[in-house]
């Protein structure tokens, strides 16, 4: 099995507050009050958001949907008590289309949800997930 490594740095700058640089290069602050930048926690379901949703984009397009639109919402709850893990997570999906078939939607959220999206894998561990998607008629085109 082959290793795929990331790396980061955070630099404290004040408070709670750190700015982060990503292998990639691209650079954030977080801050663990929120006063600066979005919370280390907040960060988690932002993470789930941007990679699942990467995920059914890319199936919806390669099953030829005419997607013209796609909303992630996260929605987490933690424990009250420290390490204030989250223990509930509901995903909805807004997809907007024309005439975009449910089960490609139904399909493209499962596939995310239980075979590449490695967030979410992790987030398993600790927190009952819940998945569900609307999908809303987009204007039809007009010449």
């Amino acid at each position: 099995m082959s290793v795929y490594a990331k790396d980061t740095v955070a630099v404290w700058q004040a408070g709670t507050a750190f700015h982060i640089t990503a292998t990639s290069g691209q650079t954030l602050i977080t801050d663990g009050a929120a006063h600066t930048g979005q919370s280390p926690m907040e960060l988690i379901l932002a993470g789930l958001a941007g990679c699942t949703g990467a995920d059914v984009i890319d199936i919806l397009r390669k099953k030829r949907q005419d997607v013209t639109g796609l909303e992630v919402r996260v929605h987490g709850e933690r424990t009250a008590e420290h390490p204030r893990v989250y223990t509930q997570i509901e995903i909805v999906f807004i997809v907007t289309g024309r005439k975009v078939d449910p089960e490609a939607v139904r399909r493209a959220v499962d596939l995310s949800e239980n075979k590449y999206c490695s967030v979410s894998a992790m987030l398993r561990a600790t927190a009952q997930m819940t998945c569900r998607y609307e999908i809303r008629e987009a204007d039809p085109i007009t010449a």
